[in-house]
């Protein structure tokens, strides 16, 4: 199988119910793939970006798995990205070093999908807010996956029932379950 790397950007993962489900169960299903924990490695924000590029090097492909904090990457993840995809290095003259790799997107919202829409609370639809990290993977000439996303993954004891954060896993395995047969995919098509 080919070289999976998966950037989990939430900044503090032990606290998160989805991402966290989301993560482990895609483990369990793609085993070998390597873990760049960001909340563990960074939490002082200082990204050692030779160690980060050297796995980008070593990946075929490379997941981002985040949750979605105000209509983009959180900080931590940003920094990351503002570090280890440098002009040089991802783009740019000599810049070609993730040419060919494919980047799937994978993250969570709190909001319900019935709310990112025209008019809603989100006043946009969840594809509106992509261009961005859409161009990342455009100028680092990676292959850009069809993202996979799921929404109203938010859970807060005491507020929601306890039925609620089991619909929440459930929903975070089944998130894991498409990623993982994404990746699958992949790799039967190469």
């Amino acid at each position: 199988m080919q070289k999976v790397l998966i950037v989990s950007g939430h900044p503090n993962l032990e606290n998160s119910h989805a991402n966290k489900t989301v993560l482990e169960q895609t483990l369990q299903l793609i085993p070998d793939a390597e873990v760049s924990r960001l909340d563990l490695l960074y939490s002082d924000f200082k990204i050692d970006v030779k160690a980060e590029q050297e796995k980008l090097i070593n990946a075929d492909i490379v997941i981002w798995q985040f949750p979605f904090y105000w209509y983009a990457l959180p900080a931590l993840m940003k920094k990351y990205l503002d570090d280890v995809y440098v002009f040089g290095f991802a783009h740019g003259v000599g810049g070609d070093k993730l040419k060919g790799k494919t980047l799937i997107l994978s993250f969570t919202t709190g909001a319900p999908e019935e709310l990112y829409d025209y008019g809603k609370a989100m006043n946009y639809p969840i594809d509106d807010f992509l261009p961005s990290l859409i161009q990342v993977a455009k100028l680092c000439q990676m292959e850009m996956q069809e993202p996979i996303y799921s929404m109203g993954m938010q859970y807060i004891p005491n507020v929601y029932p306890i039925e609620a954060l089991e619909t929440l896993k459930a929903k975070s395995k089944s998130h894991a379950e498409k990623l993982a047969t994404l990746v699958h995919k992949i790799y039967s098509l190469r």
